[in-house]
This record gives C-alpha cells, structure tokens and sequence, in this order.
C-alpha cells in the first residue's frame, strides 16, 4: 500500500520517536515546512494511525511601554527617590523638576503608587507611606517579568514560572497597564503513533511523491507514472492578491457611458469653462436669477470674456428673453445684456453640452432625429456635507424626436437604470425653468427602504429649442452620478469616493452581483 511521501515520512517520523512529538518538532526534524507536516499530521489521524493531542498554554511578550522601561525604572520607583531626596513629602508639581519625569507622566503615575501603596496624595502634596519608606531594591513580580522579557523574545509562563517569576502576581501588576504586557493563549500540538500506524508501517506500507504540477522533466523520462498529482484544496486560505484596477468611482462613470452607447446615443463634450450664453442664456434662464450670484456661480476672472456664437443666434437668444420671440411667449419682459453673456464660469451642469449639440444638430441636419449623451464634472458653490461637494459628475442627455413623448423619456430613464442595476424607479412632476413638464427621478435604494433623488427631467421648453432652429420635440435629463455611484459601492458619504482609504480601493469588488 502507497501513501503520499509526506505522510510516509511523517508516520516514521512519529514512529522512531520515543515519545510524543510536537508537530513543529516533526517540521524541524524533517526540514520541511509546519503548514504541510500539519496537513499531513490531519490526513494522518483521519486514517486512525496517530493522535493528535493539544495543550493549551499562555505566552507572554513586552508591549511597547514595557519595552521602553526594559533598561530604566519604573516611574513609581522614580518618585519614590525623589520624595525620600526629599524628606518623604513633596508638592506634586515640584517633581518634575527633581527627575527626568513630565507633568503628564507624572499624573499618570500617581495612580499606580497608591495601588502598590507607597505614597498617597496629600492635598497639593505627595507623601511616602511605611511601605514606600521600607522599600529596598528588590525587584518587584512586574519588574522580574519586565527584565525576563527584555530582549524581546517571547515566553512560556510556565518557563518564567520556573526561572523563578511569580507569574500570575507580575500579570495583576503590570495587566492593567495598557501596554506593557502582551499576554496571547497559543496551543501546542504533539502527535503519537497508534498500534493501527504500527501496524501499517510493519505491513509494508510505502511513500509515494506527490508533486503540484507536472515538469518537464517528468514528461520526459516517464516519472510522471511514479507520482501522484497533489489536489488543491480550495477551501484553505491563501495570500490575497490586489492587481490594478481602476477606481470605483471611474469604472461607474465607464459603467454609465457603455449603457447609454449601447441604446443608441452619441456621446459628445465640452468644455470646463463655458460662457454664461451657453451655461444660462441658451437655457432661458434670466440674467438675474439667483443662480447667477456669486454664491452659487463660480465666475473665471481669467480669461475675463468669453466668445459668443454667431451674431443671429445670439439676437434670437436675445428677442427670446426680452419679448419671447417667435416662440409664442412673452419672455422675461426686461432689457437682456450681451456683456453679462459673455462673462466665463465654470459649468454649473453639463446641459450646457446638451444646448451646444442642440445647436449643432439645428445647423447640420435641422429635421433629422438624434440622441446625444455628455459625462462630465460640474461646479457648484455647495456647502460640503455627506451628499453635497462643490465639483461632482453628471450625466445630461437629450433625445431630438418628432414622435418622442413624455413617456419615452421615463421610459429611456427606466431602462438606463434597469441596466446600472436598479429596476426600481419612479417619477415626481416638478418645476425646471427651462423643461415643461418636468419630473424628477428617483431609484428605490434596497438595504436603507427609501427613494433617493438622481435627478431632473422633462422636454425643453420652446424658448430653449426654437431660437436655435429646433421645431421637433425635444426629452432631456440630468443626473447626479456621484450618488449613484455611493448606492453601487455601499458608501453613506459623498467624500468616501474622494479620500477613500486604500482597504476599500482594495477590496472594492470589480462588479456588482
């Protein structure tokens, strides 16, 4: 009979032994390593060939204050010197200044001389107790462990035991100080053979080697025929690995492009720093209108003007906001000003993308359909807290249709977010400035039970679409996707995605069950 080489070696091993051997013995012995002489030992004693018995014992190691004491006294003992330098009483602040101990230290040490009861405090005064006056140099159960432990190696508290430390005392003393004694229970295996084991070697049992992968050098001389394919065992722990990957964050963003490329949209841009035209005017938004202000608006000092487009355009923009136009409205009804038009902001959202595309759709290809998407960072003025940022991301989309409604736009939506992994969605009617009707979404968030805002929506009025040459209908959105992402990865607060730790960069799962 044939059994793996390291059983084989393993089970002699136990047998040539005169006693019971401890499992990192055997490993010692055979020069091979513990994990695989224990998973042998396992196997072993499965069979019914050797036993495997455990002893539990407690060992014992300097934390990093009882380290720092290994080669100086305590601090008691420090104080105890000062006071008999001078006369068994002294005021409590004044120590300091006798030895090489703080104010803090100090404090902290009080508490400890009226455990061991070698002084007490006396008003403003520390003063020596009989047994502070009547202590002598002998070393104290805590200071024969510290000076036992003092290079650094741990210890069996039965070996300390027998080196003459008083054990259980030097734990009471030096336990409750946070540090100063590690104290970890570890257990001790020891294996024995059976009559079965000896009885299995006497009948001629043999090693066969096990190897974990085929070599070219077995294939080639037929060795391969005396072995045995070691089998993995899946279920023991292994190393982790953490390869590269993209953040969290950016693969949601990829995530969101892939989806909306995959229905049929065009994916545009456009830049940071856009015009007021195009950021407000172009969206019928009044030019004084409290987005505008400083507080909420972010403004470009440099470059301080920014080009317009053509001249017919921006006189349509123009008529729109003082008298409506053609548009069959009656606009603001106030004097509109080509300079506040020109002034640089950062983007306060990404529809200002959608209104350029707009704009180029009209002059390219006026009656045809189109579907447009841009992904990109926007600026606000928000007040930080776990939901708001001052920059975050947007996904803004327009779909240029005759024969498009209302209900393909909650439709488009449902869809994109069935994709992203929420089925569950749902439409409020609201108020935009430049959408009639508009709706805001919500997803349902499964875990927390409650519908979380992503966005606005609704079809652009006729003072955003007909100044630019657009007659047909047109379904446009805005969506947070910084919130989005949170719901993807499980994260309560905005800034998680920002100054996340490298653990969660780590272990953040590549996709989402």
């Amino acid at each position: 009979m044939q059994i793996p080489q390291m059983q084989y070696e393993v089970l002699c091993a136990a047998a040539e032994a005169a006693a019971p051997s401890l499992i990192r013995e055997l490993a010692a012995r055979l020069k091979r390593d513990q994990a695989q002489v224990a998973a042998a030992c396992a196997a072993l004693e499965q069979q019914g060939w050797i036993t495997i018995s455990e002893q539990p014992y407690d060992e014992l190691s300097l934390g990093g204050e009882g380290r720092a004491y290994a080669s100086s006294p305590l601090p008691e003992r420090v104080i105890v010197g000062v006071l008999r330098a001078q006369g068994g009483r002294c005021r409590i602040t004044e120590i300091p200044r006798h030895c090489g101990l703080d104010a803090g230290q100090v404090g902290q040490t009080l508490r400890w001389l009226a455990q061991r009861g070698w002084a007490v405090k006396q008003g403003d005064d520390l003063a020596l107790t009989e047994a502070g006056r009547a202590l002598d140099d002998t070393p104290t159960p805590d200071e024969r462990l510290i000076r036992a432990l003092a290079d650094g190696r741990a210890a069996r508290a039965a070996e300390l035991e027998n080196a003459g430390v008083p054990v259980a005392r030097a734990i009471e003393l030096a336990g409750k100080r946070k540090g100063f004694v590690n104290v970890k229970p570890r257990t001790d295996r020891s294996v024995a053979l059976t009559d079965a084991g000896r009885a299995a070697l006497a009948a001629g049992l043999a090693g066969r080697r096990s190897v974990t992968q085929l070599s070219p050098e077995l294939l080639a001389d037929g060795g391969w025929r005396e072995v045995d394919l070691q089998p993995y065992d899946v279920t023991l722990s292994a190393r982790k690995l953490y390869p590269g990957k993209e953040h969290a964050f950016q693969r949601t963003l990829d995530r969101v492009r892939r989806v909306f490329l995959e229905m049929g949209f065009t994916e545009i841009v456009s830049p940071w720093v856009e015009s007021s035209f195009w950021d407000f005017d172009a969206l019928f938004q009044p030019q004084d209108h409290p987005a505008r202000d400083m507080q909420d608006t972010f403004y470009v000092s440099r470059p301080d003007r920014a080009r317009l487009p053509d001249d017919a355009l921006v006189e349509r923009i123009c008529a729109t906001h003082e008298t409506g136009g053609d548009t069959g409205s009656t606009g603001w009804r106030y004097r509109w000003s080509r300079e506040l038009a020109h002034k640089p902001v950062l983007r306060t959202h990404t529809t200002a993308a959608t209104i350029r595309a707009l704009a180029d759709h009209a002059r390219r290809t006026p009656d045809a359909p189109g579907k447009y998407f841009v992904i990109g960072p926007v600026f606000r003025r928000e007040t930080v807290d776990y939901k708001h940022l001052p920059v975050f991301h947007q996904v803004d989309g327009i779909i240029v249709d005759p024969q498009a409604s209302l209900s393909t736009l909650l439709g488009t939506l449902s869809a994109f977010y069935g994709k992203m992994g929420f089925p569950k969605v749902r439409f409020r009617p609201s108020f935009f400035p430049y959408t009639e009707p508009s709706a805001e979404v919500f997803l349902w968030l499964e875990g927390r039970n409650e519908w979380v805002e992503m966005g606005g929506s609704g079809i652009f009025r006729p003072e955003v679409t007909r100044p630019l040459g657009i007659r047909q209908r047109v379904l446009a959105w805005g969506l947070g996707l910084e919130r989005l992402a949170m719901m993807i990865h499980g994260l309560k607060a905005i800034g998680d995605l920002y100054f996340a730790t490298m653990p969660w960069l780590r272990e953040t799962p590549l996709s989402r069950a």
